[in-house]
């Protein structure tokens, strides 16, 4: 995944934070599709995908620490 490792965190680290909060007014879209999900209204494929978009960058972000983490770990295995 190099180019995961070409994206800066704080890029990344900003991206995410607005992407959990847009659009900001009348209110964030993922409270409103969890709202949905938790009266079982999150049916429709579009606020599915609604969803998974505005995820999108928090999940990138989890996933480039994660294998930096892993990274690291197997560096310090290897000096040892």
């Amino acid at each position: 995944m190099h180019w995961l490792d070409r994206i800066p965190y704080p890029l990344l680290i900003a991206a995410a934070i607005f992407m959990l909060g847009a659009p900001f007014l009348p209110e964030p879209h993922l409270v409103e599709k969890a709202r949905m999900l938790s009266e079982g209204l999150l049916t429709r494929a579009i606020d599915i995908f609604d969803v998974a978009w505005h995820l999108l960058p928090s999940l990138l972000l989890g996933l480039k620490f994660t294998l930096a983490r892993r990274a690291q770990a197997a560096r310090k295995t290897s000096e040892d």
